[in-house]
C-alpha cells in the first residue's frame, strides 16, 4: 500500500510540473509583450534581454493610443463584433436545428457538404468575394466583416447540431401537441436549452472578428474604417517598427476578449464538452 501511495504521489507531482511548464510556455509570450510595452525603445534590443526592465515607461500606453485614431478603430471593431456576433449565433443555431430536427431528403449529404466547406482555404474565396462586394458597393465599409456571420459557420453549425441531437425529441413532440410550430419549438424550447453552445459560438465568433486582420486588409482602403488589427499594423513600416507602441496597444486590445472569456469560461467549457455527447 505504501508503494502504491508513493507511486500515485510521484505521478501527481510529475503531472503538476508538466502543467506548470506548459502554462509557463503559454504565458511567457504574454509576459514578454507586457514587458516590451513598458520599455524604452533602446532597451528592447539589448545583448542580454531582460524580462523586467530597469525603468518602466507606462506612458507608452498613452503615447501609442494617441499616435493613431485608435478610438475610431475601436469603434469600428465594436460595430463589427456587436452586429456580427448575434447574427452568427442565430444563423448557426437555426441551420443546426434544421439538420438535427427536420427530416428531409438528402439531409445527411447536405450536412456533409456544409462540413466540407471547412477545408476550403479562405484564399480560394477571397477574389470572388471581393468581386461580389465590389458590385454591391460594399468595399471600404464594415459589411464584408459583418455579413459572413449572417450565414452561419460550418464549425458552429456542427457544434450546435451535435448539442441539439442530445436534446430529447419528446420535448418537440409535447410542444407540437400544444400547438407550437417549428419556429416556436426552436425559439422557445431548443434555443434556451442550447445556452452553453450559443454562448460558446458567440465568444468564439467575437474573438475571431476582434482579431481578424486579412479580411479588413483586403476590403478596406479608407483608414477611417480600419479595425484594431489594421490600426496596430500602422506601427510597422518599411523602415522602422515601433515595438514598444505596437506591444502597448496589443496589450490594450486583448483586454476585451480576455475579459469576455473570463466571465463565460464555464459556459464555454460546458458547451464544448456537451456538444460531442449524444444522449
Amino acid at each position: 500500500m505504501h508503494t502504491i501511495g508513493t507511486k500515485k504521489r510521484t505521478q501527481s507531482i510529475v503531472f503538476l510540473i508538466l502543467i506548470i511548464l506548459l502554462a509557463a510556455a503559454f504565458l511567457f509570450p504574454i509576459a514578454w509583450m507586457l514587458s516590451t510595452a513598458v520599455k524604452a525603445p533602446e532597451d528592447i534590443f539589448t545583448p542580454k534581454p531582460q524580462l523586467f526592465p530597469e525603468s518602466w515607461h507606462f506612458n507608452n500606453f498613452g503615447d501609442a493610443w494617441n499616435a493613431q485614431p485608435f478610438g475610431r478603430f475601436l469603434l469600428n471593431t465594436l460595430i463589427v463584433v456587436v452586429v456580427s456576433t448575434p447574427l452568427a449565433m442565430l444563423s448557426s443555431t437555426m441551420v443546426a436545428f434544421g439538420f438535427a430536427r427536420i427530416n428531409f431528403w438528402g439531409r445527411n449529404a447536405l450536412f456533409l457538404l456544409v462540413i466540407g466547406t471547412m477545408v476550403i482555404p479562405w484564399d480560394v474565396t477571397a477574389i470572388p468575394l471581393y468581386i461580389e462586394y465590389n458590385k454591391l458597393g460594399l468595399i471600404n465599409t464594415l459589411w464584408p466583416m459583418i455579413l459572413p456571420g449572417a450565414f452561419g459557420s460550418a464549425f458552429f453549425i456542427f457544434l450546435a447540431r451535435q448539442f441539439i441531437m442530445g436534446i430529447p425529441k419528446d420535448l418537440d413532440e409535447a410542444a407540437e401537441i400544444d400547438g407550437c410550430n417549428r419556429w416556436r419549438i426552436y425559439w422557445n424550447i431548443i434555443l434556451p436549452l442550447c445556452k452553453p453552445t450559443v454562448v460558446m459560438i458567440g465568444v468564439f465568433h467575437f474573438v475571431w472578428c476582434w482579431n481578424e486582420f486579412l479580411t479588413p486588409l483586403i476590403f478596406i482602403n479608407d483608414q477611417s474604417m480600419y479595425t484594431l488589427p489594421l490600426g496596430i499594423n500602422l506601427f510597422k513600416n518599411a523602415f522602422n517598427i515601433e515595438y514598444e507602441k505596437l506591444m502597448a496597444v496589443s496589450c490594450l486590445s486583448v483586454l476585451f476578449p480576455a475579459t469576455l472569456f473570463y466571465f463565460t469560461q464555464n459556459l464555454i467549457l460546458g458547451g464544448i464538452s456537451l456538444s460531442g455527447v449524444k444522449k
